[in-house]
């Protein structure tokens, strides 16, 4: 027997936004924050490191945050929305290559040879803390915690780009992808069960190498299967334990 939050419509998780922190507080989902507060770096330590912050946007549905080619001066940190990076072909073409959630960091990819190899695109309105990348590198060689982190964003960078090398089943590849979406929400202190699909269909598809139809099949098929709960593009891990033991192989250890 299905709850009634399953058979009714699904109430819409919160709005993942940062919120602007305070004079000892980073943001919610700051990028950095995690390893700093680790080795006792504070924001108040960290004064110099919060002046190479710029806030930009909002940017709209649509807008690029940066085109391919565009020269590189810049990482950004989402604070709000969903960012996703794409590459078109001669023949115009999209490639997928990742979707990027508040916290987290885009442009490390363009660091050789200096300019964006690909474009990065706003799934809906979106926020972020722009960094001069030659200023926080001087930073960094002064401040370990923000190099290791550096490096530790680069390399997780690195290791996505491989997640979805391989044989695998579409049924493997989508649960795998709602639980890396579930962890990585969690991880800012969202909700990891229950969240939007800011990105279409179609976009999933493209980025686990699918057919739209393919996923659409499969999503229907998890929730007849109670393993989600699906109105749109709000989604509910029902079972996460299933969909994590079925998506295992394509998941972080």
């Amino acid at each position: 027997m299905r709850s009634d939050t399953r058979a009714g419509r699904l109430p819409d998780p919160p709005s993942p936004i940062a919120d602007d922190g305070d004079a000892i507080r980073f943001c919610r989902t700051c990028a950095f924050a995690g390893a700093c507060l680790a080795v006792g770096y504070g924001k108040p330590e960290l004064e110099a490191l919060h002046c190479l912050v710029e806030h930009v946007g909002p940017y709209r549905t649509g807008d690029h945050v940066f085109r391919t080619g565009d020269p590189f001066r810049a990482i950004f940190a989402v604070r709000a929305g969903t960012v996703k990076t794409s590459l078109v072909d001669r023949e115009g073409r999209e490639q997928v290559l990742g979707f990027y959630l508040p916290g987290e960091v885009i442009g490390l990819n363009a660091i050789y040879p200096e300019q964006f190899p690909c474009d990065a695109i706003a799934l809906e309105n979106a926020q972020f803390c722009r960094f001069s990348f030659p200023a926080m590198s001087a930073l960094a060689t002064r401040m370990p915690a923000v190099q290791q982190h550096l490096f530790r964003l680069l390399s997780k960078e690195l290791g996505t780009a491989s997640l979805l090398a391989g044989d695998h089943s579409a049924d493997e590849r989508v649960a795998a992808f709602l639980c890396d979406l579930g962890s990585r929400y969690a991880a800012r202190g969202f909700s990891g069960t229950r969240f939007a699909l800011s990105m279409s269909r179609g976009d999933i598809a493209n980025y686990l190498r699918l057919a739209s139809e393919t996923v659409s099949r499969v999503l229907t098929r998890f929730r007849s299967q109670d393993l989600i709960a699906l109105e749109g593009r709000q989604v509910e891990l029902l079972d996460a334990d299933a969909l994590h033991r079925l998506g295992e192989g394509l998941l972080p250890g």
